[in-house]
């Protein structure tokens, strides 16, 4: 009876996974998506790219990080 229950679990871990995986699919090629639309109004990609990951820091993490940024540039004379 456990080995039933067992595997019926396992199928359905599996079911939900491969389901996900599509999901996952499918919102990558929206993204690549509207990133050829930004490309195409003449946005720079990496840069967008960039202020994603900087606007899902906390704001004392990017600050830190701006300010490290900083101290390492001027550091190496690009300040």
């Amino acid at each position: 009876m456990s080995e039933a229950i067992a595997a019926d679990q396992l199928k359905s871990i599996v079911e939900r996974l491969e389901n996900l995986e599509e999901e996952k699919q499918a919102i990558a090629e929206q993204i690549r998506e509207v990133m050829g639309e930004a490309k195409g109004s003449g946005f720079d990609t990496k840069i967008i790219r960039q202020i994603l990951k900087l606007r899902k820091m906390q704001e004392h993490d990017r600050l830190e990080q701006e300010e490290l940024l900083e101290v390492y540039k001027a550091a190496i004379g690009m300040a």
